[in-house]
C-alpha cells in the first residue's frame, strides 16, 4: 500500500460509514412517519465540524444523548468538580467504544474520543475559536479520518502500519499504480460523496422547494426519481453489500 491509496481508502471509508447509517437512519425516520411517528434525526452534516465536540453533537446524535442522559448525567456530570467530570467524560467514552464491540480497537476509538474532548474542553476550543474556520475544519476531518482508522480495523498491528503508511512513516512508496488506479476510477464518486455530506444540496432543494410552482414540483420529483433509479440499478448490479453499521 501506498500513501497515496492509504488516504484514498480512508476517506473512502470515512463516506461509506456515514452515508451507511445516516442512509439507514433516515429510512427509519420516513417510515416511522408513515405510521404517525416521529423519530429524532441522527445524523446532522457532522463532517463540516469545526471541532470533535462539534463533530459529536452532530454525528450518531441520539446515542449520545443517550449515554448523556443515562450515564454521564447520573455520574455527576460537570457538577462534581472538573477532576470527576474528566471520569466521567472517560467513563463515557470507554463504555461508547465497547458498545460498538468487544474488541480493543473499539475501545481505544472510544478513548482517543475522549482525551481529544478533554483536551478541547481544557485548552483548544478557545484556541480554535480563534483560528481561520478552513483550519479548524482540517483540524476536524484529520482527526476523524485518524480514529475511522482505529475504527476499522481490529487488529492493533493493522492500525499502526495504516496510520504509519498515511504519514510515510514506514518506507513504504508515497505513490503507486494501484492507488493511482482506484484514484482515477473512484475520483468522481468520492467528489460527489464529499459534496453531499455538507448542507450544499440540501440547501438548493430547500430553496426550490421554497418557491411552488409546478414547473419546480416537477423538476424535484424528477431529480428524486432519477436518484431512485440509479440507487436501484446500483444495488441490482452490485454484489451482495450489508449494511456496514448494523453489526454494531
Amino acid at each position: 500500500m501506498s500513501m497515496l491509496l492509504s488516504w484514498v481508502g480512508i476517506i473512502a471509508f470515512a463516506l461509506q460509514i456515514y452515508f451507511d447509517f445516516s442512509g439507514y437512519s433516515d429510512m427509519a425516520i420516513g417510515l416511522a412517519n408513515i405510521f404517525g411517528m416521529d423519530f429524532d434525526e441522527n445524523f446532522n452534516y457532522p463532517y463540516i465540524s469545526k471541532s470533535i465536540t462539534e463533530f459529536w453533537r452532530r454525528w450518531h446524535m441520539t446515542l449520545g444523548s443517550w449515554f448523556r442522559d443515562y450515564i454521564y448525567i447520573p455520574l455527576g456530570g460537570n457538577r462534581k468538580g472538573f477532576p470527576k467530570q474528566i471520569r466521567n467524560i472517560l467513563i463515557v467514552w470507554f463504555l461508547t467504544g465497547a458498545w460498538h464491540g468487544a474488541s480493543w480497537n473499539f475501545i481505544l476509538w472510544g478513548l482517543f474520543f475522549g482525551i481529544i474532548l478533554i483536551i478541547e474542553k481544557l485548552v483548544l476550543l478557545k484556541v480554535l475559536e480563534k483560528l481561520p474556520k478552513i483550519l479548524d475544519h482540517i483540524y476536524a476531518v484529520f482527526l476523524v479520518l485518524v480514529s475511522w482508522v482505529i475504527f476499522a480495523f481490529e487488529d492493533l498491528s493493522k492500525v499502526k502500519d495504516y496510520i504509519l503508511t498515511m504519514f510515510h512513516l514506514n518506507g513504504t512508496s508515497l505513490v503507486n499504480s494501484e492507488g493511482l488506479y482506484y484514484l482515477k476510477n473512484y475520483f468522481i464518486i468520492i467528489v460527489i460523496g464529499i459534496i453531499l455530506s455538507t448542507p450544499i444540496i440540501s440547501k438548493l432543494f430547500k430553496k426550490l422547494e421554497s418557491k411552488q410552482t409546478n414547473l419546480r414540483s416537477i423538476l424535484i420529483t424528477g431529480i428524486y426519481i432519477g436518484i431512485l433509479v440509479l440507487s436501484t440499478a446500483s444495488l441490482v448490479s452490485d454484489s451482495y453489500n450489508p449494511f456496514l453499521y448494523f453489526r454494531f
